[in-house]
């Protein structure tokens, strides 16, 4: 049963408890009936995901004050907090399908789980969970690189377009095994960025059709500084230079 929380404890039961778990609110009235026929399933939905989603309710007549805070104007209406903030919600008597749906969307994958955990094996039985996934082939990736496999870090993440990270891996495994250009990977290894960047643009002129691995290779060095860093900006137009 989902439990009744007032004004005065929606920090803590809600936007507080957030930041651990999903928490659904449910906004209702005891003259409501539509409200009557949704929250039987929303309980049904928390109970089956106990200890993964949390759910309360809220008395729009008893409290009047959050209820225009989150700007409730017809009920019954749900929403759905993460880190303390709100991320979805719907108004409305659903199905239960799209209750359940709702629901699913809250609480992490088995995938997203193992993904998170980040480890090479909850990495690789992410990817037996979703083949696909993006996320689980680059961070494996980097880990296989970083243990001198490269053949199969390079099998993970080569083809893989728009993800700056996994560009510039795959473009730094083709072109290191140069010698012209393993000097400056040996120079990002050894904390040197600047350096690194000023040794692979400075061979764009004379890189015989290896142009595009060079920019993937700069652009994933300059996806790892803070966004809007003026030595990242200021070598985004030095690239642009060398290139264009």
């Amino acid at each position: 049963m989902a439990v009744d929380i007032s004004e005065d404890q929606f920090q803590g039961a809600v936007l507080d408890k957030s930041k651990d778990v999903p928490v659904v609110v449910d906004f209702w009235a005891p003259w409501c009936g539509p409200c009557r026929q949704l929250t039987p399933a929303l309980e049904r939905a928390a109970e089956a995901r106990k200890g993964k989603v949390e759910l309360v309710k809220v008395n729009t007549d008893e409290n009047q004050g959050i209820s225009m805070a989150f700007q409730i104007q017809g009920i019954p209406a749900v929403k759905a907090f993460k880190d303390g903030r709100e991320v979805s919600g719907f108004v409305g008597a659903i199905p239960p399908a799209k209750v359940e749906a709702f629901f699913d969307s809250l609480v992490p994958s088995e995938a997203e789980q193992l993904v998170a955990a980040g480890d090479e094996a909850s990495l690789r039985q992410a990817l037996e969970v979703e083949p696909t996934r993006r996320d689980a082939k680059v961070k494996l990736a980097q880990i296989l690189f970083d243990r001198g496999d490269r053949d199969e870090a390079l099998g993970l993440v080569d083809g893989i377009e728009g993800d700056f990270a996994a560009e510039g891996l795959a473009a730094r495994i083709r072109l290191e095994s140069d010698p012209a250009y393993a000097a400056a990977f040996k120079l990002l290894d050894d904390g040197k960025r600047e350096e690194a960047l000023d040794a692979l643009i400075a061979a764009i002129p004379t890189s015989d059709g290896l142009e595009d691995d060079i920019r993937r290779a700069v652009v994933g060095i300059l996806a790892t500084y803070e966004q809007g860093d003026p030595t990242a900006r200021s070598y985004r137009m030095k690239l642009s230079s060398a290139l264009y």
